[in-house]
């Protein structure tokens, strides 16, 4: 008896364990369902997952004060990648998770002004200050990058392309991994790189 107590209390500490986890336990994979959730974009605009059901839809975690996001923007790399997206009818949704306490922190309107002038082509832009959609997704770096089909499943996690450098003349020799299954699961082909190491800062989540 005394045994069976014992067992029956591992294995209510264990189920505790798994509820209280981090939510990076429950995260998006590759192959399955993409996590729905629900943002405020820099306008105020409440934005859902779902309304875009049937659409091809880019994440990007953005943080315009990492040097790699800079890297990506200040070469106009990132627009680009926007542009051939958005052109072929993809929806393309740039997250900030950073926590509003770090120093990094830009409030909406400052971030919204900030994707003007660089001349983003993202559809929305969403402030994500909890991090509960970027732990979703388990989204380490700014840029992060991830693809959902038009079926809703996520296709595509990693970096932006193969270089993992702040060096903006890396980008020209490197492989845009973006641009290239954009194309493959646009053409109802097979991803050939599903997964690829992101690189940049880390993301700033509320502690």
């Amino acid at each position: 008896m005394q045994r069976r107590r014992l067992i029956t209390h591992s294995c209510s500490l264990l189920a505790a364990a798994l509820l209280t986890a981090s939510p990076a336990l429950w995260a998006a994979t590759v192959g399955q369902k993409a996590p729905e959730f629900t943002a405020k974009d820099t306008a105020g605009k409440t934005v859902n997952l779902s309304d875009f059901k049937g659409k091809t839809v880019v994440l990007e975690w953005v943080n315009p004060n990492c040097p790699y996001v800079k890297k990506h923007y200040g070469a106009s790399n990132m627009q680009s990648t926007q542009k051939d997206a958005v052109d072929k009818g993809v929806v393309w949704l740039a997250i900030n998770s950073t926590e509003t306490g770090h120093s990094d922190y830009m409030a909406p309107a400052a971030l919204q002004k900030w994707m003007g002038e660089q001349k983003a082509l993202a559809t929305h832009t969403l402030m994500d200050e909890s991090g509960k959609i970027g732990q979703q997704y388990a989204a380490r770096t700014t840029p992060h990058m991830y693809i959902i089909n038009a079926q809703g499943n996520l296709v595509y996690a990693g970096g932006i392309d193969s270089i993992a450098s702040a060096r903006a003349d890396d980008i020209k020799t490197a492989t845009n991994y973006v641009k290239q299954s954009l194309g493959e699961t646009l053409a109802g082909k097979p991803i050939s790189m599903a997964n690829t190491r992101p690189y940049g800062c880390s993301v700033k989540y509320k502690s």
